[in-house]
């Protein structure tokens, strides 16, 4: 070929990039020369390095590639040779001259391999040292620290639309060629810069996308300080992402499962940058954090990944970037690989059928034995082995499950077992054992029931899941005579439901950060839990708390609003009604139970979150405020309930109320149920001294005598314990006072509060009046004709007889009933309506007496009919307490349990003050003894009244006490006066402490003797009735013995 001289520009500045390219350049050599050169541009474009630059300002570089084909023999001088020879023009000047690929021909194919610190670009080479290609393909190398970048330039205004024009358009091609200038102009400027292309133009404003490739190690100042000033050059923001800069290193493939594989990265100089890990894995990407599974580490040139366990997550193609900003400038350096891991499965292996039956000791049997794994991308070799076997023969094989036919024989030679081994390509294993539970022919077994085949006594059977995951068993249990079957337990989870509790406890392995983890996790419950169908069992919910609790020992702090707001919703959904059936185990024990774990979990979860607002949904409700030292006192409300805490410097005081959870919460003493929901306060600095005050609404009114006790949750004795807190009392029933922090509630006694003794006294006491009055009416029988001589007298006895026979019903019937548990409902509601109507009945004959003894102190000329006053005594004492028994009975839908009367004390129902069918008997009764205690005091007055002038005396004043003294205790037991302090029992409540013992105490003791008070006031301190008492006796005893005397008399005389 002919030689040609290099021409200059007129101007005789340095070429410019785009005015000439080094490979149009002829030298002008004598014929060898150019013999020479036409080696050296053949062998540098295999070669593949070497750089002309112009000298001079704003000098430009440009890469060209030649090949040269030689013999062997002139490779050692063929380099200096080229450097001496290539150009003689002193513009240019070449900066260095390597050797990148060597290759070697044969009949129709080349095998090639790069010189050191050079590396293939080739697909399918990038990863081996030679490589071979066909004869008419020229390989290349590229020097190790070559870069490849991809960039976008996003273009303000308008200048540049007409890029955006058809590419045959003479707008597109100007506007085209001067951005190309424009680009190349900053770029070319960089050392070992090699190509430049724009690929295309999108909208988007306008957007160019082009790809730069730098054959050397690129200085990243330079790449940045040149990238800027193009964004300021054509108004523009600038993103690159390049790859060259960074070097991955990866552990040899396969990575063994028992590996902990150590990946880097090395940078060509320091970026003042950190570098992100990213592990993408069935198309998703996830950056790569310091946690349980991966250890992160940065140094100035190079950054690390260990990973120290292998599993199926940590798969993938991994990548670490560093990423650089300035101004409109942002740069991403990469670089990525591929990590192929040799796994080992989770093996669950099964027998089918799970106990085989033996029918004769001769037979033999024949059992499939199944081993399941997860599926996932490695090839094992699985093998089979057994003892005790006549033999296990491989019989199926799927992507998930391996089988097994092994044949048993019927006779007892040890227990048959039969081991699968699975082994990866790194040669290690893993096995699962299974024993084969036959059922001899003299083994007692539960037959087959629905889905469950025989099972061997002493054994459990188990059967996957449908549709869920994990299992279902059912235990096979000794009887007499017979086995039989216990419940079924279930451990099946809802898959979506697996899925999220699979994510919270993978959260900290490192796969992502805790936090957006637990977003994520938080999130997915939500969802999962909306639906209480969804995970209506026992072990739905454990799954659900189990996510719950792995989380509450995993974050540290959650400051996201949406993820507060997932945590609280979820953890309320759990707390449904509808759910109450599923919170308690429905066979075994536990060491913690199932509520205990959520109260736990969500209060430190809670803690760890960060409130601004209240916090209200339908089960859970929290609320936050910021004490300071100036405001010690800290007041939250929660569904009603009120905690004021008092502490020095208490800081951010949380407080948090469970509805339903006070159900769930396992309780020791029987005794006690909860009456309030659960409430949880605590505070950001934990000081000693706390005092809090709860003020609960109670979920059920407290009865009368009902003891109430403020408790906390104890996590060391895992139950509710009184210890620091104080209730306030009747007076002030919700009132909770406690020195400590904790979850608080109330718990209330099942059973009304009982007075040591009062029980026996009361029934002796009965016994007595019972008696008492029977021997009253028999007296009044007796002496009937004797005392009765005038209409006063007659009446005073009427009444005494209807007091005394109203009352001996009614006692009798209050001894029937003194043990409600062993009394019907329905004798206890005909024990109630008697008593009712007897008592009322007693009271009002009462008011009778009372009415006549006022009468004739306050009128002693004028007096009533005894027919008058009959009528109108017997209307008060029968028809108005029929009237009112019978107008409350169908008040209170016909004297319904619950409602006209208390089924736990056959007596009417006492609610509180004004409420209830007591308050049918008190108020008329209280009428009454208002009335009575008025005619008392009356007649007492007139029995002192004495005329003015009369001369007391000291006598006379002894006498007039007696007086009095004996008409208080004359009347008070026929007037009811005792029954005064009925009405301070009603008012009291036992839990008052002493003073309201001491006067249930006195209404015991008054009124359960007043039968033999009545006795001892009408009967024995009457003296007209004891006289006639004497006398009829005297005359019955006088009688036998005149009889015997004349008969004596007679036998003598004859």
């Amino acid at each position: 070929m002919s030689c040609r001289q290099l021409r200059r520009p007129d101007d005789g500045k340095p070429l410019p990039v785009s005015s000439s390219r080094c490979s149009s350049l002829m030298l002008p050599l004598n014929t060898e020369d150019c013999r020479n050169t036409m080696w050296t541009i053949t062998l540098l474009y295999i070669l593949g390095l070497t750089l002309c630059q112009a000298s001079g300002q704003g000098a430009s570089t440009q890469m060209y590639y030649v090949r040269l084909t030689i013999e062997s023999s002139a490779l050692p001088n063929i380099t200096e040779k080229l450097g001496e020879k290539f150009v003689k023009e002193t513009i240019l000047q070449v900066d260095g001259l390597t050797m990148t690929t060597e290759c070697q021909s044969d009949a129709g194919s080349r095998e090639c391999y790069c010189r050191p610190n050079f590396r293939w670009t080739e697909k399918g080479c990038d990863l081996q040292e030679k490589c071979t290609f066909p004869k008419d393909r020229t390989p290349m190398c590229v020097h190790n620290d070559a870069v490849a970048i991809n960039g976008f330039l996003r273009l303000e205004g308008t200048t540049y639309h007409d890029c955006l024009k058809p590419e045959d358009s003479a707008e597109y091609k100007a506007c085209h060629k001067d951005m190309f200038i424009k680009m190349k102009k900053v770029y070319s400027t960089l050392p070992g810069f090699d190509t430049l292309s724009i690929t295309r133009y999108r909208v988007g404003s306008v957007i160019v996308e082009f790809a730069l490739t730098v054959a050397q190690k690129i200085g990243q100042k330079d790449l940045v300080d040149k990238s800027d000033q193009l964004t300021r050059n054509v108004n523009a923001s600038l993103d690159l992402e390049s790859s060259g800069v960074i070097k991955l290193t990866m552990p040899a493939s396969p990575v063994c499962f028992s590996a902990k594989p150590l990946l880097s990265c090395t940078l060509q100089e320091p970026l003042d940058t950190l570098p992100v890990w990213q592990l993408s894995r069935d198309r998703r990407v996830t950056e790569i954090f310091n946690g349980t599974e991966a250890l992160v580490s940065t140094e100035p040139k190079e950054t690390t990944v260990q990973l120290l366990k292998i599993s199926e997550l940590w798969e993938g193609v991994y990548s670490c970037a560093y990423h650089q900003k300035k101004n409109e400038l942002s740069i991403s350096h990469q670089a990525s690989a591929l990590m192929d891991l040799a796994l080992l499965p989770d093996i669950l292996i099964s027998t089918e059928p799970g106990f085989p039956k033996c029918d004769s000791p001769d037979a033999a049997l024949s059992v499939k034995v199944i081993c399941e794994i997860e599926k996932n991308t490695e090839n094992y070799t699985v093998t089979w082995s057994h003892e005790n076997l006549f033999n296990a023969v491989p019989s199926e094989e799927t992507v998930k499950t391996f089988t097994a036919d092994a044949t048993v024989t019927c006779k007892k030679s040890g227990l048959p077992t039969v081991t699968c081994n699975f082994m990866n390509r790194c040669n290690e294993t893993r096995s699962a054992k299974v024993n084969i539970n036959i059922i001899y022919e003299d083994d007692k077994f539960c037959p087959a029931e629905g889905d469950w085949g025989n099972t061997k006594v002493g054994f459990t059977g188990r059967l996957k899941c449908k549709g869920a995951t994990g299992h279902r068993t059912r235990a096979c249990t000794k009887g007499d005579p017979e086995p039989f079957w216990e419940p079924e337990v279930s451990s099946c989870v809802n898959q979506d439901l697996n899925y999220v509790l699979k994510n919270a406890e993978n959260s900290d392995i490192g796969l992502g950060s805790l936090d957006e983890n637990a977003a994520d996790v938080f999130s997915q419950l939500d969802q999962v839990t909306n639906n209480s169908q969804r995970i209506n069992s026992y072990a739905n919910l454990n799954a659900s708390v189990q996510v719950l609790l792995s989380l509450s020992n995993k974050l540290n702090s959650i400051n996201n609003d949406t993820t507060a707001d997932d945590f609280f919703e979820s953890s309320s959904n759990l707390l449904e009604e509808s759910l109450k059936d599923s919170w308690t185990k429905k066979s075994g024990q536990e060491n913690i139970s199932l509520a205990e774990r959520y109260l736990s979990s969500v209060e430190k979860l809670i803690d760890a979150t960060n409130v601004t607002r209240l916090k209200k949904k339908k089960n859970i409700e929290v609320m936050a405020t910021n004490c300071t030292k100036q405001n010690t006192k800290c007041y939250n409300k929660v569904f009603n309930v009120s905690v004021t805490l008092r502490s020095p410097d208490p800081g951010k005081v949380k407080t948090a109320g469970f509805k339903e959870l006070e159900k769930y919460l396992p309780q020791k003493d029987k005794t006690l149920e909860p009456n309030s929901i659960v409430v949880s306060t605590t505070m950001e600095n934990k000081t000693s001294s706390v005092e809090v005050e709860i003020r609960f609404p109670l979920l059920r009114k407290r009865p009368p005598h009902v003891l109430m006790k403020c408790v906390a949750w104890d996590n060391v004795t895992q139950d509710w314990s009184g210890d620091g807190c104080e209730w306030s009392g009747a007076s002030d029933e919700g009132l909770c006072t406690c020195k400590h922090l904790s979850s608080f509630a109330i718990l209330m006694q099942r059973y009304p509060l009982k007075i040591a003794g009062l029980d026996q006294v009361t029934q002796v006491g009965l016994v007595v009046s019972v008696v008492s009055l029977v021997i009253c009416l028999i007296i009044e029988a007796l002496v009937w004709s004797s005392v009765v001589k005038t209409n006063t007298l007659y009446l005073r006895h009427t009444a005494h007889i209807n007091i005394s026979l109203c009352l001996l019903v009614a006692d009798s019937c209050f001894l029937a009933s003194m043990d409600p548990e062993s009394v019907s409902e329905l004798w206890c509601r005909i024990f109630v309506v008697l008593k009712h109507f007897c008592f009322l009945s007693m009271f009002f004959w009462m008011l009778c007496l009372s009415g006549m003894l006022l009468h004739q102190a306050v009128f002693l000329f004028h007096n009533v009919s005894k027919k008058t006053y009959l009528r109108l005594s017997m209307f008060l004492g029968y028809v108005c307490p029929l009237l009112i028994v019978v107008i409350t009975f169908l008040v209170y839908d016909g004297g319904i349990e619950g409602q006209y009367f208390s089924k736990e004390s056959c007596w009417l129902l006492y609610e509180g003050l004004m409420k209830g069918s007591i308050h049918t008997f008190f108020i008329p009764v209280g009428i009454i003894v208002f009335v009575n205690i008025l005619s008392m005091m009356v007649v007492i007055m007139k029995l002192l009244d004495h005329p003015k002038n009369a001369e007391r005396t000291n006598e006379s004043e002894k006498k007039a006490a007696v007086t009095v003294m004996r008409s208080v205790i004359l009347l008070t037991p026929i007037f009811g006066v005792t029954w005064v302090f009925g009405f301070a029992v009603m008012l009291m409540d036992l839990t008052s402490g002493t003073i309201a013992i001491t006067v249930n105490y006195l209404f015991t003791l008054l009124n359960a003797f007043q039968g033999l008070f009545i006795l001892l006031t009408t009967c024995v301190m009457d003296k007209s009735t004891r006289e006639a008492l004497g006398k009829r006796l005297k005359k019955n005893a006088s009688a036998p013995i005149s009889s015997s005397t004349t008969k004596l008399q007679s036998t003598w005389k004859k």
